[in-house]
Parts: C-alpha cells; structure tokens; sequence
C-alpha cells in the first residue's frame, strides 16, 4: 500500500510500541500525527523523526479527557485532511494484588486502558463514516486473554479494550472501516514502571527469564494488519516471545 498522503494518528507515542509505529509508518511515506501526555517526549520524537520521507505532527493529548481527544482527532483532520488509521495506543499497567488496594491505580487504568480506546472511537468513527473508511486499531495483550495473579484489573481492563473492538467490528461489517485488536507479550516497555506494589514486583523479577518483545516487533505486527487488501479485515493479532509457553 502507497503511504504517502495517507494518516495515521497514534496515541501513546511518547515511548515504547507508539514510538516505533510512528517509525516504521514514516518510513513508509505516511502523516504521522504523535499524541501523549509528555510534551517534551513528543518534541524530541518528533525531532528525531523528522529525517523519514513522512511528515510528522505532535499533539499533547490526555485519553482521559473526551475533549482532548475529540481536538486531537480535529487537529489531525486540519493539518492533513484526513485519519485512515487511529491507533488507540495509550495504556497503563500497574499491577497489583487486589489484597493491596491499589483503587486508584485501577481507577486510572479503566480511564486510561477503557475510556481512552472508547473517547478515539467516539472521536473517528464519524469522520471514517462519512468517508466510508479508516482503520481503527487498539492495543490489548495477552492480559487480555488469560489473568496470572497481580493481573486480574489489568487483564480486565484489556478484556474489555478487545471485546470493544469486537463488537465495533461487528457493527462495521457492512462498510469498509476496519479494526484490529493487537494483543502483545511480554514487551520490553516503561509499562512495568508503573507498578508500585512491592509484591507485584518481587513476583515478577523472581520468575522465569523471558526474551521480551521490542516495541517494533509489535509494530511489524501493526503494519501488517493495515497493508491487507481492502476485502481483508485482521480482527486480532496476538504476537509472543518465543520462549514463552
């Protein structure tokens, strides 16, 4: 598929999975539009991005806030006429055992991992209606798919993030928007340093050594679910470490 002149908005792009999507999208010649919550990450991604053929955007942007969003999704339409992907990105994972307490720390997740992935749907969709196509893609895991202890809000919260985008892909059946749930391992992220519950971490540094994921293996995984034809719709992409049973 021919990138240039083609959008992709990406949210948790100031690190990890949504650093390396930007990437590999510019590389391709496509508008790629930096959306998260750290400014001065974003203005040195954009920076370092700027060497690729793809022009590259920033926006400061808080899943949490349905405004800010909605303005993301306003400004990305500004700047290059329109979204053909949105990859809702953004999430947290700071586990903990239920016994600790960590309400707010749910709290957080189910607004960040839930509300984040509704506000980017909510935000596109009428755009990619009217165009009568786009691409929405969400970040789930593994988590998502089976609970281990010290997961289960975190799990919970990406169950739901993929059964979202199940059901908005049943809804779309009959148009050309598409939806992928990509649902990683073990990635080697920042997302582990978030947890702040002492037995969640002592739990996970005392297990198995696991060659994690890079952030671009996930990101291969993202290109290819948007570069099949147009009669092609991958719902779900699950992509492991090897080594992991």
């Amino acid at each position: 598929m021919d990138w240039k002149e083609k959008t992709i908005v990406i949210t948790g792009a100031s690190s990890g999975i949504g650093e390396a999507t930007a990437e590999r999208f510019l590389k391709e010649g496509a508008n790629v539009v930096l959306a998260a919550r750290r400014t001065d990450r974003l203005e040195t991604i954009q920076e370092r991005l700027q060497t690729y053929d793809g022009n590259v955007r920033m926006k400061p942007t808080d899943v949490t806030s349905q405004s800010e969003v909605k303005d993301l999704i306003d400004f990305s339409i500004k700047e290059f006429n329109q979204v053909d992907v949105l990859f809702n990105n953004a999430g947290l994972m700071p586990l903990s055992f239920m016994k600790n307490g960590k309400v707010q720390e749910w709290e957080r997740m189910i607004d960040v991992n839930i509300k984040g992935v509704l506000y980017g749907i909510d935000a596109v969709l009428p755009h990619m209606l009217q165009r009568n196509e786009g691409h929405i893609i969400t970040t789930s895991s593994v988590a998502g798919h089976e609970v281990t202890p010290a997961e289960t809000v975190y799990s919970a919260t990406k169950f739901a993030a993929r059964i979202i985008m199940e059901g908005l892909g049943k809804e779309l059946a009959k148009t050309n928007i598409r939806t992928t749930s990509i649902s990683p391992g073990f990635t080697a992220t920042e997302l582990a340093e978030t947890i702040t519950d002492q037995e969640a971490i002592d739990m996970l540094t005392s297990g198995p050594q696991v060659t994690p994921l890079e952030s671009k293996d996930v990101a291969e995984s993202v290109f290819y679910a948007v570069n099949q034809p147009e009669h092609v719709n991958v719902n779900e992409v699950i992509v492991r470490p090897t080594d992991v049973p």
